[in-house]
């Protein structure tokens, strides 16, 4: 039997292939019991803290709704009502809130501010995003994959834009784990960590499979389960970037095309939001400013193939809630 309990979930790397399927298996049974709304709030009397240095629609309301569903409350704390950083360094703030609560989340900037309060602090942390990685994204990513696919192993996910980042990282540490082949699609300025794509490639060689990097598109989105996209400027970074970015990372927009050249069943992913349309008002400034009126996906494919991309956003609801509850009890049974 797998157990997780009191391991802090701070990126993919730390985990098993095996050990990564518990937790898919896990969040798959969870969803299976909210939808057939049967209670498993086992965890009553336990409180997490939900530490928000960015500002979240997905990763708030799936760890809120994940730990009431529980039984456990809940603490937010945005930059606003937390002293983390500023008057109080992060290794006290880790010891006063390990003390009072059983969890703490962090979704923030750097990565080394997530393991320094999983250094100090006596209970799991868990990353809910960091500029480097995303791991309860995954989570979501791959039990959507798996929902319609019917299994990983084998599977291709291309991933069109900006890969140097949090999506991008952890989505190729997470096929490379679990057998399905990773494709970058962009320009090479914006692939992975040469590093981090030779520890990939690695793992990769375990499960079976295969990571490639291309500037070209037809070729990277050929024939492939799943077409991947994001932003092309993330929370925190300059304005000024929107002007490299867009010269840089039109061509690379997933387009009709694009899913056309894919397998005849493949599903498109972005971890949302997105900018498809002008009904944001990010959306419309960058039209008035480069008269664009979509970017990283056009409208047409969003709402093309926005089941499977919706799926997945319930998904990180599910998943997280299999973080939480595998790190802080090992008596949970998939039945």
């Amino acid at each position: 039997m797998i157990s997780l309990k009191g391991r802090d979930f701070l990126t993919l790397k730390d985990f098993t292939p095996e050990e990564i399927t518990y937790l898919i298996d896990l969040a798959a049974y969870f969803k299976k019991l909210k939808r057939e709304h049967v209670l498993h709030d086992r965890l009553r009397g336990r409180n997490v803290a939900l530490i928000f240095e960015k500002t979240s629609t997905r990763t708030r309301c799936s760890f809120e709704v994940a730990a009431h569903d529980l039984g456990m409350g809940t603490t937010y704390l945005d930059p606003k009502s937390s002293q983390i950083g500023k008057k109080e360094s992060i290794e006290d703030t880790a010891k006063v809130l390990g003390r009072m609560f059983d969890g703490i989340e962090y979704r923030g900037f750097g990565q080394s501010i997530v393991e320094d309060l999983a250094a100090h602090a006596d209970v799991p942390v868990w990353n809910g995003l960091t500029n480097e990685y995303h791991p309860t994204q995954i989570l979501a990513d791959m039990l959507t994959i798996r929902e319609y696919m019917g299994s990983l192993q084998g599977r291709t996910l291309a991933y069109m834009g900006d890969a140097r980042y949090n999506m991008g990282n952890s989505l190729m540490i997470g096929c490379a784990k679990l057998g399905v082949n990773f494709h970058v699609i962009s320009p090479a300025k914006y692939f992975p960590d040469e590093d981090l794509v030779h520890q990939c490639r690695e793992w990769a060689g375990h499960s079976g499979a295969e990571i490639v990097l291309t500037e070209d598109v037809m070729e990277g989105s050929k024939g492939v389960d799943a077409v991947y996209t994001d932003v092309w400027v993330s929370m925190g970074e300059p304005d000024s970037i929107w002007e490299e970015r867009i010269e840089d990372l039109t061509s690379y927009r997933v387009t009709m095309d694009v899913m056309k050249n894919a397998a005849k069943d493949a599903i498109f992913m972005h971890c949302l939001p997105s900018f498809h349309d002008l009904d944001t008002e990010i959306g419309r400034e960058i039209n008035q400013k480069f008269g664009l009126t979509c970017m990283e996906v056009t409208d047409e494919v969003f709402r093309a193939y926005d089941k499977p991309l919706f799926d997945e956003a319930e998904n990180r609801m599910h998943t997280i809630k299999a973080v939480m509850a595998a790190t802080l009890s090992d008596e949970w049974k998939i039945d």
